[in-house]
């Protein structure tokens, strides 16, 4: 990757229940403040979906720096447990020019349905093509 370039990652899934609410909840406050304090990270916002879907767009200073966040702390004990909480989750990352602030949400949704790629779950939804989540229902949000 070129210092011209930073790297963009979007990540979108849905709770099989409102049940996980809660202990999903302290996890992601626990990984926020962990991205918060993360050595290149450089922006953030999160969303919260009607559908009990959960969207993060981030903005890193290059591919190792956000590797190393998924890998260490809160985020890495947290993420064993997405299988059982989630029955949807996608994931997609994309270069832009460096300088760059956090792309549109219009643009997240976009990439993640154009070049999104799902992440494994048991049972994953049935019904449903990759990609063809509804049109995103915002109920709340905030920058990082």
């Amino acid at each position: 990757m070129s210092a011209a370039q930073t790297l963009v990652g979007v990540t979108r899934f849905r709770l099989r229940s409102v049940r996980s609410l809660p202990i999903f909840m302290l996890h992601a406050n626990r990984t926020i403040a962990q991205i918060r304090r993360a050595d290149g990270f450089l922006a953030g916002a999160v969303q919260r979906d009607a559908d009990l879907a959960f969207w993060t767009l981030t903005l890193w200073r290059d591919e190792p720096a956000m590797r190393a966040y998924g890998a260490s702390g809160a985020h890495r004990k947290a993420m064993p447990h997405l299988a059982e909480w989630a029955d949807e989750a996608m994931v997609v990352r994309w270069l832009q020019p460096d300088g760059g602030d956090l792309p549109a949400w219009t643009e997240a949704v976009r990439r993640l349905r154009q070049e999104g790629r799902a992440l494994p779950l048991r049972p994953p939804a049935t019904g449903r093509a990759q990609g063809s989540f509804a049109e995103p229902r915002i109920t709340g949000g905030m920058r990082l």
